[in-house]
């Protein structure tokens, strides 16, 4: 530090570079008396002094060091000292040259360390692709490349071309092998490519289904005695075979693999004697594929084989072994770390970080997943064996929890014990299921959630609403955010008719958990409810994303936007629900109804026939079609409908009349005389059948009018006396409440007597005015013999308006998938 100066405020850091030495200054030399006469003595014959720099502000320079300033003279012995010129070339004055520098410089050289004086560097010399070998070269790097444009494309889902790509390597390739076959090279052939080629066609092939190429391709490699490994190929080949359902020729080959393998090698034998026992299990023989499992969970024990080998055992129904093979199950070590690592500590914050690092890392997705389908086999083989290893169901699934509490999934037990419930919900044992869901009230949060859920589901569906909203209290407070909690009390919430709380819950499940589609759906019909159209179409709209094939949801979209008053958006809707359910009679109704509101009489007819050829029993589309018959002036073709309305409601006389009025209306009077002959056989009093008989009789010239037209009279006189006796009963009934509210301040006894008399009264006329069980049904009212005939149908019949019957889904919400563990699959 006591070289190291620092500058001062006052003094200018870039000062003295302007500053002219006069010392540098060769203008005058030719004035330097001193300096000519050097040049005139010995000084002058000296070699040069001095090197010039370019690019300096000094132009030559004296140098004061051995390097280049001075050259020593010759000594009296002649030999020359070190550092001199000889030949004008400097020697260097040691053993080892510094770089860039010299002991002396040549005459007329400058200081050029780097060698720029020299110019740019010569081009590199191009290579001659003429010679075979680089061609051979080029064309082994061409192969390679499509190799790997083949692979990249297979990875892409462009399988095709990865074919094609495949394909051409392998042109290319044996144009190569031809190539050093001609040369004379034919020992340098490099196998590995050709292996490459060949293993990589046979892959494009199996992916695109073409499996004899594939093959082909395989046995190429494998007869090749110079292939090392090869053998090894023939598990791919016993892929494909099983994949041909060729199971015999699959085990052939596995096997034949399996003796080219080396017991160095286990991990590979044991997958090779995983897929014989699979191809076993293909072709019935459990007893052999027993034998390869065994032997594989004594050597190496994995969770896929353990759980075959408990489908096995299931399928010879060996009780004593299934329980064997459920214990070896639960005991496969999973290799995963405990979870407890990932909880964060409160005090070492570098620990707190490396842990949220790795929280959701691949490693621990991956360890997720492998327990998750340990869970999955154990739950699904509890429930496979539960009922066969014991007398009862009962029995085996608490055998069955008895062993995974005593195990590494102690908290399967209770999901188990959930699944012991639905069991009996299945077996249609309500109260058994609800006495198990019941224990799980002072279990833990989860459990308890998930049995409470269930709880709320099934006293919905006994339209038990209070203890179903107890219960749906009971879920929420174990866990605010179970989705399927939060819609169970929607539900209760909805029953009562309360939309706009049953939303509010439908939202905060929706918010919880955005895939929950019965929440969405639920919020839909709330806002339906509420008649917030717009807000219902989003939902429904936002549903119809997630499930694109919904029938339900696309008709609320249909529904809401007739709501709306946009026709044409729910016509277009309702086409889409007839692509996904093209068999259902009430959209085809629905779709006849809009095109009618629409004017569009072909299109209607269209949907309506179609919906009858579905569901010939609905009264409404038969009364459309044989109005449309009728209006269009087919009345032949009307009449096959009335008449199924007959055989419908044999009791309604009103198609029976249709019917003849179509025969008449055609012009066949004969057979309408005889349809009304029928019918007035069947309804003796029906004024309707008799005005017609009465009618045609006297245009036919028949001798039975007269009969008829007596008839027709006591008919209607007996109907005029029916409707004054309820005249009269009305009035009496109006009367005795009258004197009932006047005699109300005086004896209770008196009037009590007269009030019963005239409900007695009142009730013996109107028993009296109602037809007996034998009388018809009667549809027109009293008319007077000598009154202008009319047709029911009128001259030009209006047709009716069919009010077809709406869907109700819009009030069945979805209550059955209130839980996810209500109906797993």
């Amino acid at each position: 530090m006591e070289n190291v100066h620092l500058a001062e405020e006052e003094d200018d850091l870039y000062s003295g570079y302007n500053d002219y030495n006069p010392t540098f200054d060769s203008e005058d030399l030719d004035n330097d008396a001193g300096f000519q006469q050097a040049v005139r003595t010995s000084h002058g014959r000296r070699p040069p002094m001095t090197a010039k720099f370019p690019g300096t502000a000094v132009g030559a320079r004296p140098l004061g060091t051995s390097f280049g300033s001075r050259v020593p003279m010759a000594s009296s012995m002649g030999r020359p000292m070190t550092g001199a010129i000889q030949d004008g070339t400097a020697r260097p004055m040691t053993a080892v040259r510094a770089a860039g520098y010299t002991s002396s410089l040549t005459r007329g050289s400058t200081f050029d360390p780097l060698g720029q004086s020299k110019g740019p560097a010569p081009p590199l010399e191009a290579k001659n692709e003429d010679t075979l070998d680089e061609k051979i070269k080029i064309m082994e790097k061409k192969v390679n490349d499509l190799i790997e444009e083949s692979c990249m494309a297979h990875s892409l889902g462009a399988s095709q071309l990865a074919l094609e790509k495949a394909k051409e390597a392998g042109r290319k390739e044996r144009a190569l092998v031809r190539q050093r076959e001609q040369s004379g090279s034919a020992d340098h052939i490099n196998l590995d490519l050709t292996y490459s080629v060949l293993f990589n066609l046979a892959n494009q092939y199996e992916n695109n289904d073409m499996y004899p190429e594939a093959l082909n391709s395989y046995q190429v490699i494998v007869k090749n005695k110079m292939f090392s490994n090869a053998g090894r190929l023939k598990v791919n080949m016993a892929n494909i075979y099983f994949k041909q359902k060729n199971y015999p020729k699959a085990i052939k080959f596995y096997r034949m693999a399996l003796d080219q393998i080396s017991n160095t090698h286990k991990e590979m034998r044991i997958k090779i004697m995983q897929n014989i026992g699979v191809v076993f299990v293909r072709m019935g023989q459990y007893s052999d594929a027993i034998t390869s499992f065994e032997h594989i969970m004594s050597e190496s024990p994995n969770l896929t084989v353990g759980y075959n080998l408990i489908l096995c055992y299931y399928a010879i129904g060996d009780k004593e072994r299934m329980k064997k093979a459920f214990q070896k199950l639960i005991c496969v070590p999973l290799g995963i770390a405990e979870e407890d690592k990932y909880i964060p500590s409160n005090d070492d914050t570098h620990t707190n970080m490396v842990i949220e690092a790795i929280k959701n890392d691949q490693l621990h997705q991956m360890e997720r997943e492998r327990k998750a389908l340990a869970e999955k086999f154990i739950m699904t083989a509890a429930k496979l064996i539960a009922p066969a290893i014991e007398p009862s169901f009962a029995a085996g699934f608490d055998w069955c929890v008895e062993m995974v509490k005593s195990s590494q999934y102690v908290e399967l037990a209770n999901d188990l014990e959930i699944n012991k419930a639905i069991t009996y919900l299945r077996q249609k044992d309500f109260n058994q299921a609800v006495q198990i869901l019941k224990t799980f009230e002072k279990k833990d949060s989860r459990v308890k959630s998930a049995a409470a859920t269930n709880l709320a589901a099934l006293y919905s569906l006994e339209n038990d609403y209070d203890q179903a909203d107890r219960y749906a209290d009971l879920a929420m407070n174990a866990d605010r955010y179970n989705p399927a909690a939060l819609i169970n009390k929607g539900n209760t919430v909805f029953v009562k008719q309360d939309y706009e709380k049953a939303a509010e819950f439908y939202k905060e499940a929706f918010r919880n958990d955005s895939s929950c589609t019965e929440a969405l759906y639920n919020l839909g019909l709330s806002y339906k409810k509420l008649n917030r159209l717009e807000e219902a179409l989003d939902c429904f709209l936002k549903l119809h994303a997630i499930l694109r094939n919904s029938a339900q949801v696309m008709y609320q979209v249909a529904d809401l936007y007739e709501l709306l008053e946009d026709p044409q958006q729910a016509i277009e809707w309702l086409m889409k629900l007839i692509s996904v359910t093209p068999t259902d009679p009430k959209v085809l109704v629905k779709l006849g109804e809009l095109y009618d509101s629409e004017g569009d009489k072909s299109q209607a007819f269209q949907h309506y026939y179609e919906s009858f050829r579905y569901f010939p029993s609905n009264i409404d589309v038969i009364e459309w079609l044989g109005a449309y018959y009728i209006e269009t002036q087919f009345c032949e073709k009307a009449i096959q409908y009335f008449e199924r309305a007959t055989l419908i409601q044999p009791t309604q006389v009103k198609w029976q009349l249709m019917v003849a009025s179509c025969y008449r209306r055609s012009g066949n009077y004969q057979k309408a005389l005889e349809t009304y002959k029928d019918i007035h056989r069947k309804f003796p009093e029906n004024v309707e059948c008799l005005r017609f008989l009465v009618r045609l009789c006297t245009d036919m010239g028949l001798k039975e009018v007269q009969e008829y037209a007596t008839k027709l009279k006591k008919v209607e006189k007996m109907k005029e006396i029916r409707e004054q006796r309820v005249k009269s009963g009305r009035e009496g009934s109006a009367r005795g409440r009258k004197e009932g509210r006047e005699g109300s301040a005086g004896s209770d006894s008196g009037h009590s007597s007269q009030g019963t008399g005239t409900r007695g009264e009142r009730l013996s006329a109107k028993i009296r005015s109602l037809p007996s069980s034998h009388e018809p049904y009667e549809t027109s009212s009293q008319r007077e013999l000598d009154a202008p005939y009319v047709d029911p149908l009128g001259p030009q019949m209006e047709r009716p308006k069919s009010a077809a019957r709406k869907w109700q889904e819009d009030d069945d919400f979805a209550d059955e998938e209130l839980g996810d563990d209500l109906l797993p699959e």
